[in-house]
């Protein structure tokens, strides 16, 4: 890890990581089952306020399980926001399905709720009923959920919450990835908490967190010999990652804390720069901070790719924000509803250095960077 001095989301293990990993060694507990899977896991429940928490390999694969239990099939229309990462959108072309994009408001950078009910609307029309609504909790700032809830129930359509960049955020005190059917979290290695690799699936229902467990383990039956009825998936998590994880969850409220400073030392850096603005808080609605983001009007001279090549000369990671899915390669060919507002975000749009190891001094000396951009 030598391209950058300073790391847009590194790692951070500062806790009992490796204490818990050597008790996994010591115990030879080295397989996809073992107690520090059922510890993570009820330690995440109890953060969550979710008795139903299902430890896997990535988000990616939870959004695939909540898929598979839904019953998604090959033609079935799923919508989803066009402004996240491939990972919310791939599991519909898992299951053969055919993803209806969402363009964003720009209030919180998620899902336009206008344009979602029109997307099922005109679905309704043809006999097509979508089958679900993956809705994303952009850089931790909360969609707008309490709307698009009320969409999903007023029309029947099961609800799946992509918290992945949103452990720790909340709607009016109610933890992201609990409000939905499913909610689905990563601990992909810049996560706000990391197990290397992993992820979560919540569920409002008993029976489906169950299905997951099932699901996950190859779908292996309840005999002595290895009997199988349905496909099933290697999706569990490992009890050694799962260590890794219980020394983060320990630490949870400490990151969020330390992340949310960040974006407040940005802003006291930045606020008076004419062409910088900042994503704020609606009322009610809690972001964890996981990546401080910035909008960049490019005027005389100043724009985004400017401040990236600056940064970047100064060995400090920054990155525009996620492409929307419409405007990639792969899901070009598919029914997008457009207010042209992911687009202009992506345009503008810049992360910046946001881990939790970094300093006041650190952010000074990116924010001066920036500045001397213009």
């Amino acid at each position: 890890m030598s391209d950058f001095d300073i790391w847009l989301s590194p790692p951070d293990l500062s806790g009992n990581e490796r204490k818990y990993v050597s008790d996994v060694f010591d115990s030879n507990w080295i397989a996809p089952a073992g107690p520090h899977i059922n510890k993570f896991e009820n330690k995440l429940g109890l953060f969550l306020k979710s008795k139903n928490v299902v430890a896997l390999s990535s988000g990616t694969a939870a959004i695939h399980l909540s898929l598979q239990i839904l019953g998604v099939k090959r033609g079935d229309f799923v919508i989803c926001q066009s402004l996240t990462f491939v990972g919310s959108a791939n599991p519909i072309l898992y299951c053969n399905a055919e993803p209806i994009f969402i363009d964003s408001e720009t209030e919180t950078w998620n899902m336009c709720p206008l344009l979602l009910e029109k997307a099922i609307n005109d679905s309704l029309k043809i006999n097509k009923k979508p089958k679900a609504i993956i809705l994303v909790h952009l850089y931790g700032m909360p969609a707008k959920i309490n709307e698009i809830k009320e969409i999903s129930k007023k029309y029947d359509i099961p609800l799946i919450e992509d918290a992945a960049e949103a452990l720790g955020s909340n709607y009016d005190g109610i933890p992201l990835g609990t409000i939905g059917d499913f909610g689905i979290l990563s601990f992909n290695g810049n996560k706000i908490i990391t197990t290397s690799g992993g992820g979560a699936l919540i569920s409002s229902s008993f029976e489906h967190s169950k299905k997951a467990k099932f699901l996950s383990s190859q779908a292996k039956e309840n005999t002595i010999h290895y009997q199988h009825k349905e496909i099933g998936y290697n999706y569990r998590i490992s009890n050694v990652l799962a260590a890794i994880g219980l020394g983060q969850i320990e630490q949870i409220d400490k990151k969020i804390k330390i992340r949310r400073k960040n974006f407040s030392l940005y802003k006291k850096y930045l606020n008076n720069i004419e062409e910088i603005s900042f994503l704020e808080e609606p009322l009610n609605f809690y972001s964890n901070r996981w990546i401080t983001t910035i909008l960049v009007s490019s005027q005389n001279g100043f724009c985004k790719e400017k401040i990236v090549k600056n940064l970047r000369k100064n060995k400090i990671e920054s990155r525009p924000i996620w492409k929307p899915m419409h405007l990639q390669p792969l899901y070009k060919q598919y029914k997008f509803y457009n207010n042209n507002s992911s687009e202009k975000l992506f345009n503008l749009g810049l992360c910046l250095p946001s881990g939790t190891t970094l300093t006041e001094e650190q952010i000074s000396k990116i924010s001066q960077i920036i500045i001397s951009s213009k």
